[in-house]
Parts: structure tokens; sequence; C-alpha cells
């Protein structure tokens, strides 16, 4: 399985991933004006394949009813329902980082997520991701410090079929979060 990373989640497709000719010319457009339009660049939330591939700490926070997972990357923080209750289908009001239940296949949490935002994107060059998109993660630790999370993209609005990567993340035992303040429109001003 394909590995994704922060930059590019598709470098390692052998044929690149399947955009539909639209997404292609947005992620074009997008690399052309060198990912100046990025979310995150601009203090905004970046999206889940983006905290899953950036090195910055995170916690999960276990309930019966919600796993909360607190990014030290740009504040985030995402809910994860794991109450019963099903994704819903109507939802007018599309969220930055979708709206998530879980659920337990063995020792496997199995995410799924929709009523994304239209205009997303997956990585720092700008892999769109639309608000017909629905993310399946399935997340396994694998030993003592090591968890391996399986991403499926569906979204027909930007791809030809579904397609997943893989992410490996190391467990950080016994460290804190710290603060990450971005301030919009914040300039850099020499002295």
């Amino acid at each position: 399985m394909p590995l994704a990373t922060f930059r590019n989640v598709g470098a390692n497709f052998k044929e690149g991933l399947p955009l539909r000719p639209e997404a292609a010319e947005i992620l074009k457009a997008r690399q052309a004006r060198n990912s100046q339009d990025n979310p995150e660049a601009h203090c905004l939330p970046m999206g889940i394949m983006q905290f899953h591939t950036q090195g910055a700490p995170r916690r999960l926070i276990q309930t019966p009813a919600v796993l909360v997972i607190l990014y030290e990357a740009s504040s985030g923080m995402r809910q994860i329902f794991t109450d019963g209750r099903p994704l819903p289908n109507n939802d007018p009001q599309p969220w930055w980082y979708g709206y998530s239940i879980g659920r337990w296949e063995g020792d496997t949490l199995v995410v799924e997520t929709n009523n994304l935002r239209d205009d997303g994107w997956l990585d720092i060059i700008g892999s769109p991701l639309t608000d017909a998109a629905k993310l399946t993660e399935r997340f396994r630790r694998i030993s003592f410090g090591r968890m391996e999370i399986d991403i499926t993209v569906d979204d027909p609005k930007a791809y030809t079929k579904p397609w997943t990567v893989r992410v490996n993340q190391q467990i950080m035992v016994d460290t804190d979060l710290i603060e990450f303040i971005c301030a919009e429109n914040n300039r850099f001003r020499s002295q």
C-alpha cells in the first residue's frame, strides 16, 4: 500500500492519484500559485490527511461515547463519535474536519467521515477534496510504539475511483502538547 507524504499524498502512486479532469485542473492551478492558497498557510484549519502526515504530536482521549483527537498543529480538535450513531446524510453545515463516527472491528478502530467542506486540501501541493468525499480511516496499533492508519478517500467529484494510503505514526509517551498559535494575516516585520 502506498505511503502518504505531507507534501504530496499521491507521490507513491505509480500512475499518480486517479484525478478527474476538473480536479486535475484544480491541482494544477494550486501548484501554479505555489500552494499560496493552502488554508493552513492562512491560519485556517488543515485537513485530516495533513494532520495525519505532518509530524507534530497529537493526543487521543477516549471515552465510551467519543474519541477526541487534539492536534498540536494548528490547535486542531476532532471528535469521533463512538456511541453507535450513523453518519448524517443531510447535515447542512459542512465541517473543516468533517463529521466522524467510529466503531471497533477487533483491534482496529474504523472511522468514517463525511460532511466535509468543499474546496479542501489533502496535502501541501493541493490535491483536492470536495464536499462529496467520504473518508474511511483504519487505526491499528501494530506495537507499543507504532500505529498504522490506512485512509481511503472516496470522492466521486474529484477522483475516478476510491484510493487508499497508509500513514505510519510513532507513539510519543509522556509528552505534553504545546500551544500552537497562528495569527491570521500575521506579517514578518524586520527590526
